[in-house]
C-alpha cells in the first residue's frame, strides 16, 4: 500500500478507534466505578505494551527516566481517571468535543511555559477555542439540567495534562522512540494503578454481583487494547509516514464519530452545541496553522 493511501487509512482507523473510546468509557461505567475503570485500563494496557515493547526500554538513558515517569502520569495515568469521573455526569459526545482542546492547550502551554514560539493565528485559535468551550458547557447545562456540567472541568484538566505531556516529550524526550516512551510510561504507572484497584473493592462480591459487570469488563478490555495501546502504535506510525500536522487532524474527526455513537445511545445534543463544537474545531484548525 502506498504511503499516501496508508496515511488516510490510518487516519480513518484512528478516528473510529479514538472517537469510539468515549462511548466505551460510558458503557464500562455501567458495571465499574470510575476508579476501577481507570486502574483496569492502565493495567491491561501496560500488560499489552510490556509484551511488545519491553526491549525498547534498554535504549532509555537514566537522565530520561524522570521525564518518562512525569509523562506517564500526565499523559496516561491521571487522565484515565479524570475522563471516567467526568462521564459519570456528562455525555460521551461532550467529553469528546472538549478533548479537542488538547492542541489548543499544547500551543498555549508551549508558549507560556516552554517558550515555544506561537504565531498570531495560533493565539487567535486558542481564544476562539475557549469561546467555543464556554458556549458548549453553558448550553449543555441548559439543555441537560439533570447533568452536572461542572464535571466538564475534569476533561479540561485532562486536556491540560495531555498538552503538558506533549510539550515535555517535545523538549526532553525527542531522542526516545515512541514505543519506548509508551512502555516506559506504563512501567511507572502500573504499580500505582494496581494499588488504586486494591482500594476500590474490585475483588469483592459486590462488584461481581453487578449485572453489568461482565460486559463492562469486555468494554474496558476493548478500550485498553484498541483505544489506548493499539492507537498509540498506529498514531506513531501515522506521524512517521505523514506529518505531525496531518496526524493531528484526527482531532477533527474524533468528535464526529463520538457524536454519532452518542446519538445512537440516546444522548441529547442541541443546535447551539453543534455550533459550539464547530467553533472549537475552528480554533483547533487555526492553532495547527504554522504560518502567521
Amino acid at each position: 500500500m502506498q504511503n499516501t493511501t496508508k496515511k488516510w487509512v490510518y487516519l480513518l482507523i484512528l478516528s473510529i478507534i479514538w472517537g469510539s473510546s468515549f462511548v466505551l468509557i460510558k458503557k464500562s461505567l455501567l458495571g465499574l466505578t470510575p476508579y476501577q475503570l481507570g486502574a483496569l485500563r492502565t493495567i491491561i494496557t501496560g500488560i499489552f505494551l510490556f509484551a511488545v515493547g519491553l526491549k525498547s526500554l534498554k535504549a532509555i538513558n537514566k537522565r530520561e527516566w524522570k521525564w518518562i515517569v512525569i509523562t506517564g502520569f500526565l499523559g496516561s495515568f491521571i487522565p484515565a481517571f479524570l475522563f471516567a469521573i467526568a462521564e459519570t455526569e456528562i455525555d460521551s459526545a461532550i467529553a469528546s468535543i472538549l478533548n479537542s482542546l488538547v492542541p489548543l492547550n499544547t500551543v498555549l502551554f508551549g508558549f507560556a511555559i516552554f517558550r515555544i514560539a506561537s504565531t498570531k493565528r495560533q493565539i487567535l485559535g486558542v481564544i476562539i477555542g475557549f469561546i467555543g468551550t464556554s458556549i458548549l458547557i453553558l448550553k449543555g447545562a441548559d439543555l441537560n439540567p439533570n447533568q452536572n456540567y461542572l464535571y466538564a472541568g475534569y476533561v479540561i484538566i485532562a486536556t491540560v495534562m495531555y498538552a503538558l505531556n506533549v510539550n515535555i516529550i517535545k523538549k526532553h524526550l525527542q531522542n526516545v522512540k515512541p514505543l519506548g516512551i509508551a512502555t516506559g510510561n506504563y512501567v511507572a504507572i502500573m504499580l500505582p494503578a494496581l494499588v488504586v484497584l486494591l482500594f476500590t473493592d474490585f475483588f469483592s462480591e459486590k462488584t461481581y454481583s453487578n449485572s453489568h459487570f461482565e460486559m463492562a469488563m469486555v468494554y474496558v478490555v476493548i478500550l485498553s487494547l484498541f483505544g489506548t495501546a493499539l492507537a498509540k502504535v498506529l498514531f506513531n506510525s501515522l506521524v512517521q509516514i505523514s506529518t505531525p500536522v496531518f496526524a493531528s487532524s484526527v482531532t477533527y474527526l474524533m468528535p464526529i464519530v463520538a457524536l454519532v455513537w452518542g446519538l445512537l445511545d440516546g444522548e441529547t445534543f442541541g443546535f447551539m452545541q453543534v455550533i459550539a463544537g464547530v467553533i472549537i474545531l475552528l480554533g483547533v484548525y487555526l492553532a495547527n496553522k504554522r504560518h502567521a
